[in-house]
């Protein structure tokens, strides 16, 4: 998990990562043409993100296609997020229950 977070601490990777989004299955070709950066630049920001399994590759030919994967993603957000957002969602119903379930017992004495 530490080389997703590493990956994704780089702007220009999370720029790739953006750019794979819109069209996956791009080639070093019609990526280095989006980024102020040497062709060797986006090389080397290609093999962090692939190191960290952020993005597959295929050869076809002689060109390698890139292409986002989001499960390492999805278990970041499994992991660091979720519970985040489950836990104030599980309080915010168990608040209202009480505030209810207070409510009713109020009036009916």
């Amino acid at each position: 998990m530490d080389a997703i977070f590493k990956a994704l601490n780089d702007a220009a990777r999370r720029d790739i990562l953006d750019s794979l989004r819109k069209k996956d299955g791009q080639t070093l070709s019609e990526l280095e043409p989006q980024f102020d950066m040497t062709r060797f630049g986006v090389m080397k920001h290609l093999a962090v993100l692939e190191e960290a399994k952020l993005i597959t590759t295929k050869k076809v030919g002689r060109f390698k296609h890139h292409y986002l994967n989001a499960l390492p993603l999805q278990e970041v957000i499994d992991r660091w997020i979720e519970p985040l957002l489950a836990k104030p969602t599980a309080r915010g119903v168990l608040d209202l229950k009480a505030k209810l379930e207070g409510a009713a017992t109020m009036t009916d004495k």
